[in-house]
């Protein structure tokens, strides 16, 4: 397989885009090798597009584009260790579908479930969960094609090199294939209700503590859960309120069997954990130490309460356990993470900028797939290996194959 003509490539969301000089999608992990052979001697530079989901410049490159989007599927089953190994343009719906089939359930997952499992894993996606690591916890192993087309094959016996490659952002390689530790199959049991804010303050850590899984949206206005597409839950409201409210959510591992009511669920875990989304926001979030949640979130409503009353979307407010990957938002930090949004004809830059002011009080770190303002020094700051990931990434990667300007200035 040859690199062909490039063209335009936009994000799920339009607001990235970028004009590549070539493009190509490999069915094989072979064909994959040849492309990144082929960029090599043509001295450009190589992204993956993935699905699309990241609200950041991780994509952009006039280089070559690379889609793997027929490298998919599932290629092993291993029961006796718990452990599958998929393709790395794997969509997250598509191996909740194998596993099934198989007894078996991911760990955790986040609300969208469409995004490439490479992409996905290795920008920090999460779900929510107190005593829940994000996904690239899960990750045991990934074989990455290295900038002369060879294959790394990071098995877990170097643990250094397992940690610094979970949450890599593509800069160390094109993902071929990934290890993933999976669990025997569960299923969910969902319950929605709505609270007034300080209800939900005073009960934030009884939640968390008492459910696998506790998350919340607040909503400013009445308006505001329309924008994310949430259900009325004012029949199970312990408010009469419809403004400044949250909209919880716990789920819990059950032997019921299934059921769907109104604001009740029970069902296979993939097949509850989803959200539907539809297109019309950008998104920031970053991973607040849990200690400071309520105090993070208390200060976010307030600015959306005063200064930036056009900004409705909700804040969406999940938990995650603290993992060791080097570039992780939650390397060694348990955390809580706080999301804001901006609409389509809004200025919402300044409240973005705002937001990102408050939470760096914290100490916050950003999904790397969703807007932030970091710089170079900033990930010095943040992230205690940023300097051993870069060093290991040049090692890699001498020529900056994997690099565009936004990962540059931020791992490179």
């Amino acid at each position: 397989m040859n690199l062909q003509k490039g063209g335009m490539w936009r994000n799920w969301v339009g607001n990235q885009y970028c004009v590549s000089q070539f493009k190509a999608a490999p069915e094989t992990e072979e064909e994959l090798r040849e492309l990144v052979r082929e960029a090599d001697k043509r001295d450009i530079g190589v992204r993956v597009s993935g699905s699309g989901h990241s609200f950041t410049p991780v994509v952009g490159t006039s280089g070559a584009l690379l889609s793997l989007a027929n490298l998919r599927g599932v290629q092993k089953i291993d029961r006796d260790r718990k452990q599958i190994t998929v393709a790395g343009g794997t969509r997250i719906n598509e191996v909740g579908k194998t596993l099934k089939q198989h007894g078996l359930s991911l760990i955790n997952q986040g609300d969208i479930d469409s995004q490439a499992v490479a992409g996905a894993f290795t920008t920090g996606t999460h779900g929510t969960g107190l005593k829940l690591g994000n996904m690239a916890s899960s990750i045991a192993g990934m074989r990455i094609v290295t900038a002369n087309g060879d294959v790394l094959d990071i098995d877990g016996s170097d643990k250094d090199l397992l940690h610094a490659a979970q949450v890599s952002v593509g800069s160390l390689g094109v993902i071929s294939a990934m290890t993933l530790n999976v669990m025997d199959a569960y299923n969910l049991h969902e319950k929605l209700w709505r609270d007034d804010f300080e209800t939900c303050m005073e009960r934030h850590d009884e939640l968390a503590a008492q459910h696998r899984h506790f998350g919340f949206f607040w909503c400013p206005t009445p308006e505001s859960r329309h924008l994310y597409c949430l259900p009325d839950t004012a029949a199970v409201s312990s408010t009469d309120k419809l403004a400044d409210v949250c909209e919880m959510k716990v789920m819990d591992v059950t032997d019921a069997a299934p059921m769907e009511s109104e604001f009740e669920k029970i069902a296979y875990s993939s097949e509850v954990y989803p959200i539907e989304y539809v297109p019309n926001f950008v998104e920031l979030e970053y991973a607040v130490p849990l200690e400071h949640g309520k105090e993070a979130v208390r200060a976010v409503r307030e600015l959306m309460l005063t200064k930036h009353t056009n900004c409705i979307y909700p804040i969406e407010y999940r938990f995650t356990a603290g993992d060791p990957a080097w570039m992780s938002p939650f390397y060694h930090q348990d955390s809580i993470t706080l999301s804001v949004s901006g609409g389509p004809g809004i200025d919402y830059w300044p409240f973005l900028k705002d937001t990102d002011e408050i939470l760096r009080r914290y100490n916050s770190r950003p999904h790397w797939g969703k807007m932030h303002f970091l710089d170079t020094q900033d990930v010095t700051d943040l992230y205690p290996r940023a300097n051993d990931f870069r060093k290991l990434r040049r090692e890699l990667d001498p020529k900056g194959r994997f690099l565009n300007d936004h990962i540059r200035m931020l791992l490179g």
